[in-house]
């Protein structure tokens, strides 16, 4: 009996796709447009986008008809990098990298305005920890800083806004004027760093981790007590910190 090769053409295909698609655009589309890019019939992609709408997958931009990525796709996105850095390839390159370096480093993601954790090792007794599912503040920290930076202008000005810039040291940015120049100054440089505006007496850098098609999907950083590691000589963790990013991104191809 000869095997049949899968359907690519059912529901859940058309749905994926959808998906997909919405994922890849810079702004909110329009069903129309989604129907005639996807070659749906228009009745198929109302009742595909109804379907996923009401999982929270795609939700409708405030005030009109047309779609973006919903929350919950978001928030799974996330999980589903986060389980992908947890694979044993890709903790021997997080492990190789802080050997060579010295320090802790560890891989972080956005996920609901929060930076979380997905993997770190520790090579010092003396350091801050960050375990899988730890959470911290965007605006504070080097890997919150990518992720802004890397937003279209208007986009990164609004999260800026909505944010709560909430005092955790005497160094943390708490004005949205500073914040945004920092963010522009990392958008420019492609990196970031943190002067002791999470947790005093710790300084940190960090570097993004990009898809093959260059979308930012994690950072790579390293953090330190600054009785170790001056604020100006975190430089020197930056070139190593890119190699293993650009190696853990060659992961994601190869796999």
């Amino acid at each position: 009996m000869t095997a049949q090769t899968p359907s690519t053409d059912g529901p859940l295909d058309r749905a994926l796709g959808i998906l997909n698609f919405i994922a890849e655009q810079k702004k909110a589309i329009s069903a129309a447009e989604i129907s005639a890019a996807l070659e749906l019939p228009l009745p198929t992609a109302h009742r595909l986008l109804g379907n996923l709408e009401a999982r929270g997958l795609v939700q409708k931009a405030l005030g009109t008809k047309r779609y973006m990525v919903g929350n919950k796709l978001v928030v799974l996105s996330s999980k589903v990098i986060g389980s992908a850095f947890r694979t044993s390839r890709r903790h021997a390159v997080l492990q190789a990298v802080a050997a060579e370096i010295g320090e802790q480093c560890e891989i972080g993601v956005v996920r609901d305005n929060s930076v979380v954790y997905v993997d770190s090792i520790r090579v010092q007794a003396q350091a801050l920890q960050f375990d899988p599912g730890g959470v911290a503040p965007l605006h504070c920290t080097s890997t919150g800083k990518i992720y802004m930076s890397r937003l279209p202008v208007r986009t990164r000005e609004k999260l800026v806004a909505a944010l709560a810039l909430t005092r955790h040291t005497e160094n943390t940015i708490t004005t949205t004027a500073k914040l945004l120049r920092v963010l522009e100054d990392t958008r420019k440089r492609e990196w970031a760093k943190t002067n002791q505006e999470f947790v005093k007496g710790v300084v940190g850098c960090a570097v993004p981790i990009l898809s093959p098609g260059g979308e930012l999907i994690a950072c790579l950083g390293v953090s330190v007590p600054v009785a170790r590691i001056t604020f100006e000589g975190l430089d020197r963790f930056i070139a190593p910190l890119q190699r293993a990013a650009a190696r853990l991104s060659e992961t994601i191809l190869q796999e």
